[in-house]
């Protein structure tokens, strides 16, 4: 760093004695940079090589992730103090050089990449300064401006000091407290920085200055005191609640600890008074960083590591992370594509384990797609979530597909499509849900042939299955019909079928084709096996049978009341909204004598597909479900097979 004041065209020993001095300040010790550099020196030319490469790679000074990677870099605290009491020394001597474009770009600097430093230290001095000097050279008259307006103020401010804090030394006296009392003009940066954000000028500033109250306290009774005279203060001014900061409670990461409270003080002005210990303060003033006996400052830092990219952009990953980790990190699909990368020129697989400093370029091709084992490699939960997330994408389409396959080669065999058949086919093969079958048929898991066999045997059962269930049971033209004053006909002369499941000698089958349930309106089709089947008068199928064998058809009407289950299914179409199923399901599972038997889910575009087979034994109730899932949050439309 000596060689850097050669550059500014300053002297090297000047500012080499200007920072044993800053740093003795700040540590109440005796030190000398030229001891510390004999002693420890290629330490210290390690750790400034080390600053210069990393500010080199990175896209920006301002950027927090590169604060974090020097702190972690550098981990020695003498280093990391010399650092800053350096650019504190050069800040106050750069006037002396005539090139404007160093001023700014060590000034930009200083102000942005060391004084955040010696923030995140606790040297809230050394802070206030770099960021004041910096800001005289990157804002020159808006410096200058509020400058000389603090110095018109002075007499002024000091006078109004005195009148707010008579009264409250003689209450804290009174108290039996012990302290002294100090006012302190807030920084000309962080007045620039308040007239910005407010729009205001110099003047329209409240809060240009603070009152802080130090108490002389044993340690078991510092928050009692301080809270004490908090309590004292706001009944003598009215306070601002939104403007409390309790440091008490919950002191900062740096170990900073303070009350600070804004009140309302004579002549309608606001003061922010600041009430800590003597402890506290010594803290606040000099930073637990400016103990030597805090050997370093790793401890401090959260666990992770720093990786640039080729532009100079800087992103934390947790510590373990591998190059696939960092593609996801960037995009998702930039993850998905990722083929492998080259760190520090070297190509190197997506496995790469990355550490502090690397600089990684993502490698990637069209034809790469996320697979299984990539969550084996990743380490961050959010590079899981996108890969598993793209895994369902990609199932989703292969199941997509296999079903448009599935559906071509039954019309190839001539087979109608059924879902209720379709899904005992499903349910047959073992399969909860239907994207798990589709995902099994298009992994050649299944063989297509076998589940269209099966689903042949279940839509087209053989002819003489009827006659074989039973030797108790007659065909349909053998049935009996009521009587015509029987309570279970139909009105007039006309011979009807009555569905009654204890009627003996009748065999009588619901059709699948349209799950009549009872209450509905049906009629009956004689099969040429013998047997009846129920269809609803509104079957898809009815005009056809009607028309084709109308000599079949019979009459039909429900005997009684309900009381036997059948199975529905129903159709549900609305926007893929999150908790959609859950809400549909909770909705069925609340309804008396309704069962829910199978669901099957489907998503594309944000658009939710829905089929559910429950088992139902009475059409109101079932027209009663309807309209309930209707009122289900972004369903659009609910409809019966």
């Amino acid at each position: 760093m000596l060689q850097l004041c050669e550059v500014f065209g300053l002297d090297p020993i000047k500012i080499a004695a200007e920072t044993s001095e800053i740093l003795n300040e700040e540590t109440g010790e005796a030190q000398d940079i030229y001891n510390i550099l004999q002693d420890e020196g290629s330490k210290f030319v390690a750790a400034v090589r080390k600053v210069e490469m990393l500010k080199e790679k990175s896209a920006n000074v301002e950027d927090a992730n590169l604060r974090a990677l020097i702190m972690s870099e550098v981990a020695d605290m003498k280093v990391i103090m010399m650092f800053i009491a350096f650019h504190v020394a050069l800040m106050r001597n750069i006037k002396e050089t005539e090139d404007n474009e160093l001023k700014q770009r060590e000034s930009k600097e200083a102000g942005v990449l060391w004084a955040q430093i010696a923030h995140q230290l606790g040297l809230y001095k050394l802070k206030s300064e770099l960021e004041d000097l910096a800001l005289k050279y990157l804002e020159h008259d808006a410096y200058y401006h509020i400058k000389e307006k603090l110095n018109e103020t002075k007499k002024s401010r000091d006078k109004y000091v005195s009148r707010f804090i008579e009264p409250i030394e003689r209450k804290l006296t009174e108290a039996g407290l012990k302290f002294h009392m100090k006012g302190r003009t807030k920084s000309i940066h962080s007045i620039w920085q308040k007239m910005k954000k407010q729009h205001v000028g110099v003047d329209g500033v409240y809060d240009l200055f603070a009152i802080r109250i130090i108490l002389d306290s044993p340690r078991q009774k510092e928050k009692q005191d301080c809270w004490q005279v908090f309590s004292i203060i706001t009944d003598m001014y009215p306070s601002n609640p939104k403007r409390m900061r309790d440091w008490l409670s919950v002191p900062k990461d740096n170990g900073y600890e303070s009350l600070h409270i804004t009140v309302l003080g004579p002549e309608e002005k606001w003061v922010e008074v600041q009430i800590r210990t003597e402890r506290m303060d010594d803290i606040a003033e000099h930073g637990l960083a400016a103990h030597w006996r805090y050997k370093g400052v790793k401890e401090t830092q959260d666990n992770g590591i720093f990786v640039f990219t080729p532009k100079g952009d800087l992103f934390k990953l947790q510590t373990g992370a591998t190059v696939l980790d960092f593609a996801y990190h960037i995009h998702s699909g930039l993850g998905n594509r990722c083929t492998g990368a080259r760190v520090g020129g070297k190509q190197v697989s997506i496995k790469q384990v990355l550490h502090s400093g690397d600089q990684v370029e993502i490698m990637t091709s069209s034809n790469q797609t996320p697979k299984q084992d990539w969550l084996n490699i990743v380490t961050s939960t959010r590079a899981k979530a996108k890969i598993r997330q793209s895994l369902k994408e990609i199932q989703f389409k292969q199941a997509l597909m296999a079903k448009e396959v599935l559906e071509r080669k039954m019309k190839n065999r001539k087979l109608d499509f059924d879902e209720p058949t379709l899904m005992h086919t499903i349910t047959g093969f073992g399969y909860k849900m239907v994207t798990d079958f589709y995902a099994a048929l298009a992994a050649d898991e299944l063989d297509i042939n076998h589940v269209l066999e099966d689903y042949a045997s279940r839509l087209y059962p053989a002819e003489n299955k009827a006659s074989k269930t039973s030797t108790e049971q007659h065909s349909a033209k053998d049935f009996v019909l009521a009587e015509p004053n029987s309570a279970e006909t139909a009105k007039g002369a006309e011979d009807v079928l009555i569905i009654d499941r204890s009627l003996k000698g009748i065999d009588f089958q619901m059709a699948k084709c349209c799950q009549p349930v009872y209450g509905d309106e049906v009629f009956g089709f004689v099969t040429s096996g013998g047997g009846i089947k129920i269809h609803r008068n509104d079957c898809p199928n009815a005009k056809q049978l009607k028309e084709r064998f109308g000599y079949r058809i019979v009459k039909a009407e429900w005997a009684g009341k309900g009381g036997q289950q059948y199975p529905i299914t129903l159709k549900v179409v609305g926007h893929d909204d999150i908790g959609i199923v859950n809400n549909i399901t909770s909705i069925i599972s609340k309804e008396d004598r309704i069962l829910l038997r199978s669901i099957s889910i489907d998503s594309n575009d944000g658009i939710f597909f829905g089929t559910l087979t429950v088992m139902v034994d009475d059409n109101s109730k079932l027209q009663q479900l309807i309209k309930k899932l209707k009122t289900v949050k972004g369903v659009k439309d609910v409809t019966r097979q």
